[in-house]
């Protein structure tokens, strides 16, 4: 198996870092459970950047993956959620988008997996624009998944994972346990049956007045600012794994 994991910081990994400062995400875990259930080594690519908008994913990255020699026999699919939070986004153009990325891989005979990200909406400002964008671009990528007969990993409805203890400081990216639940779900959804992992429940979250202005300060207001300079937290970063890189059984 060559997998090729295409998308924004979901897949990229952000908010599951390793100790070196790199970091994982549920696609380096799905690619270890794939090597796990085949019973043999996975060729594995990620060329997911964190602040890309849809079109890049399935032009850009797209594009290279299907380049990549020996051809790919498995592709997965994420992107929207940086459209979404830009003001007036196009939701048909999304899926269209996705439609011909659909398309190009079904033309090239490779697999390809839909995958909806985990909704963080529940505690982020103006979290109900987000979710209502969340729920009309998931129901038509099921649609398409559905039309094209191709799995679909349904991560944005799965309730677990919206609770606090599986996201990072800044509640729009997963942590180490919401990216292995996400891998446990989009394995199973990809036919290799998995546990999905589940938190102690914790704490409560502090939403105190100190809380919510440190959360601001620390994380909204540098977003605010990269937006008002046209920049991107992905800006002048690369693939990390732009190339086959073997994954193995332990």
């Amino acid at each position: 198996m060559r997998y090729v994991a295409i998308g924004d910081s979901f897949t990229e990994g952000l908010g599951d870092e390793l100790p070196d400062g790199s970091v994982r995400g549920w696609a380096d875990r799905v690619a270890a459970g794939l090597a796990a259930a085949g019973g043999e080594p996975v060729e594995y690519a990620n060329l997911a950047i964190r602040g890309r908008l849809l079109e890049p994913i399935v032009t850009e990255q797209l594009d290279t993956a299907l380049s990549l020699t020996p051809a790919p026999t498995l592709i997965t699919l994420n992107g929207g959620g940086n459209d979404m939070m830009r003001p007036g986004g196009d939701m048909g153009r999304l899926i269209d988008l996705t439609e011909q990325a659909v398309r190009r891989c079904a033309d090239a005979g490779v697999r390809l997996v839909l995958i909806s990200g985990a909704d963080p909406s529940d505690r982020l400002p103006f979290g109900g624009v987000m979710r209502r964008r969340g729920e009309l671009l998931t129901a038509a990528i099921g649609d398409l998944a559905a039309r094209y007969g191709l799995d679909f990993a349904d991560v944005f409805h799965d309730a677990e994972i919206r609770r606090a203890g599986y996201w990072s400081p800044d509640r729009l990216h997963l942590n180490a346990a919401g990216h292995q639940r996400a891998a446990g779900l989009i394995l199973t959804a990809m036919g290799c049956p998995t546990a999905a992992h589940v938190v102690d429940p914790g704490r409560a979250e502090s939403r105190r007045l100190l809380a919510e202005a440190r959360y601001y300060r620390e994380h909204v207001l540098p977003w605010i600012n990269r937006r008002m300079r046209g920049r991107s937290s992905g800006d002048h970063r690369t693939a990390k794994f732009p190339d086959w890189t073997p994954v193995g059984l332990g």
